[in-house]
């Protein structure tokens, strides 16, 4: 599937790489056959977690063990993105392998059409749909966030089992309400469970785990979690935990550690449900976070600049980890840089999932398994649409190599970095420097793709 001609889209990627750009790889693994058992698949997507709020990732103040098992046992990455400094759009490249202005969501997919920017196309196929036809069974758990109501609900787009937060963030961890509306679902049915969010979250993929473990048909589940986003609302024991521990800490960081430890404890009880149902084994695990931490409610995101929302590397730079035992080697790290999309085209190559349509993703699979798979430096984009203060307009960031360039406002001019000399965003280069031409026009040419795709069901008139 593509949104845009062939023709136009190879034009607008010649223009700005030249014509050796068009011989780069993707990953469209047509014909491909799987010639082993297939893995189940895993895929942990948490919410605002940022680059240094894990303790394998440097935090001192908090205590993660079980992410931090999982980061021992496979592969750990340290420049992993998220493909858009907030929720929403993150979730789309997950899920289509495109970037998510491609897919109609170039910004958060809310309850109000005057505060909505986004709404997954039509034509977009999601990986369960994919993976369906691979012969995996496929579930959601937690937060969905790509739509409130027909047809872009789970099940509607792919999904065989969805025990789901439909909306954007829960205005209490234990009503899960949003607007006052009820947003969580069986399947199509409305539900009201009592308990803590991610408890439940925990809970609902354990208890999918022990029904898959009675079928030998492969699953995949995704289970993203709304921790820890706002509102900062940890139970009370693992606050006062938290607080007991650590002497000199704040009381906004304290809940919000406590927040995260008590996330990474259900994480815990997921992978040990894999263990104690025999699955672990045949168990493909990624983890990662959908856009960088919040500092406003004190999250740490390590030696980067800013966080959630920006465009800075603390908005879009995040952990991931990848786990496949006896397959990614135990204590490895990559340095390849990669995207939440790329993750599309990994679940498939793992899957044996196969496809013939062009996607923006490639695999990360041969790097986790130490292999290697030539495929050259690409430019990559990252667009975020908001209201606000902001009116609806939409900026940008986009790089290649170590060089990037970043509008962190729609009213702020566009900057250019060398990531290797300059982590922290501190020191803009001349706009003379070849690079933000290059960047400039490479920029252009996506926004030129992107503006065929619309971000909402239909035009409406509102009133002033």
């Amino acid at each position: 599937m593509s949104l845009l001609g062939n023709t136009r889209r190879d034009f607008l990627k010649a223009a700005a790489l030249g014509a050796a750009s068009l011989a780069m790889p993707g990953c469209t693994l047509a014909g491909e056959k799987v010639r082993r058992r297939q893995p189940n698949i895993v895929v942990i997507l948490v919410d605002d977690l940022g680059y240094g709020d894990l303790s394998s990732y440097g935090a001192k103040d908090l205590k993660t063990p079980h992410i931090d098992n999982l980061a021992a046992a496979g592969m750990r990455f340290d420049n992993f993105y998220a493909n858009c400094p907030v929720c929403s759009p993150t979730r789309a490249s997950l899920l289509t392998g495109r970037y998510p202005d491609l897919v109609g969501v170039p910004g958060v997919v809310r309850t109000h059409l005057t505060n909505n920017w986004g709404y997954l196309a039509p034509q977009a196929v999601l990986l369960p749909k994919l993976l369906k036809r691979a012969g995996y069974h496929t579930a959601i758990v937690g937060k969905w966030h790509l739509g409130l109501e027909s047809p872009n609900t789970p099940n509607e787009r792919g999904f065989d089992h969805f025990h789901d937060f439909l909306g954007d963030m829960m205005d209490d961890y234990y009503n899960h309400r949003r607007h006052g509306i009820n947003y969580i679902r069986l399947n199509d049915k409305e539900i009201d469970p009592k308990g803590h969010a991610t408890e439940l979250f925990s809970q609902w993929a354990v208890d999918y785990i022990k029904e898959r473990s009675r079928s030998k048909q492969p699953f995949f589940l995704y289970l993203a979690y709304n921790a820890p986003h706002t509102p900062i609302q940890p139970p009370k024991d693992w606050l006062d935990r938290v607080e007991k521990r650590e002497k000199d800490i704040s009381d906004k960081r304290a809940k919000l550690v406590a927040l995260i430890e008590h996330m990474d404890d259900g994480i815990g009880k997921v992978i040990a449900a894999l263990k104690e149902n025999g699955l672990y084994n045949n168990t493909f695990i990624i983890f990662t976070s959908d856009n960088g931490g919040q500092t406003g409610v004190g999250a740490n995101n390590g030696p980067l600049r800013a966080g959630k929302g920006t465009m800075y590397e603390g908005g879009i730079r995040v952990p991931m980890c990848a786990v496949w035992p006896g397959k990614i080697e135990a204590g490895s790290r990559g340095d390849r840089v990669a995207l939440t999309m790329d993750l599309f085209p990994t679940v498939c190559e793992t899957a044996g999932a196969n496809f013939n349509y062009e996607i923006d993703g490639h695999s990360i699979l041969p790097t986790l398994l130490g292999k290697s798979r030539p495929t050259g430096e690409r430019f990559l984009f990252w667009v975020r649409r908001e209201g606000g203060n902001y009116g609806g307009r939409a900026w940008y960031a986009a790089r290649f190599s170590d060089f990037k360039l970043v509008q962190n406002s729609p009213f702020e001019a566009l900057q250019l970095y060398n990531l290797k000399d300059d982590r922290q965003e501190q020191n803009p280069l001349d706009r003379k420097h070849p690079m933000y031409s290059k960047l400039f026009t490479a920029l252009r040419n996506h926004i030129i793709e992107a503006g065929a795709v619309p971000w909402e069901k239909y035009p409406v008139k509102l009133n002033s």
